[in-house]
């Protein structure tokens, strides 16, 4: 009888042939969380929360900042950063490379950017009486789409 391939398969069976590719992944990410660390280390909060270490492969070490200036910065302290990880245990790190990437503000803190938005309620501010005249003498020389347009915006103020 031939082996049906459609059959579900075993879930050992599955985990077996993923495993050493699982424990591969989290080797890298436990590697990356240190050299991460020694980047904070180094730099001191405050520039450390706009930058993260991105990869490490064949002894080069790729950090994003969020911005172009960040970059530009990190760029300057390049020499001093590959000393600090040499002498922290990373003899065979032989470059940095860092690259400004606007992205990279939202893997840094993806949680902040909810937390704000929902924390402040955006303010209603009320429109004058005066604002509201100011709009309808407007619209009195404006052309037809605009005349409608502002009237109504017009009417928000005087209610």
């Amino acid at each position: 009888m031939a082996k049906d391939r459609f059959a579900p398969k075993p879930l050992n069976d599955i985990m077996a042939g993923l495993s050493g590719r699982l424990s591969s992944y989290a080797g890298k990410s436990q590697a990356l969380d240190k050299q991460q660390s020694l980047l904070s280390e180094f730099l001191g909060p405050n520039l450390s929360a706009k930058c993260r270490v991105s990869n490490y492969r064949d002894g080069t070490l790729m950090i994003e900042a969020v911005s172009a200036p960040i970059a530009l910065r990190l760029n300057y302290l390049k020499m001093d950063m590959l000393s600090h990880f040499r002498g922290a245990g990373m003899a065979e790190l032989g470059q940095i490379k860092i690259t400004a990437n606007p992205q990279a503000s939202q893997r840094l803190t993806p949680n902040n950017a909810t937390k704000t938005a929902n924390a402040m309620p955006a303010k209603k501010l009320a429109m004058s009486e005066q604002t509201a005249d100011y709009l309808t003498a407007i619209a009195a020389d404006a052309p037809p789409s605009l005349k409608e347009k502002l009237e109504r915006l017009a009417r928000h103020g005087k209610k």
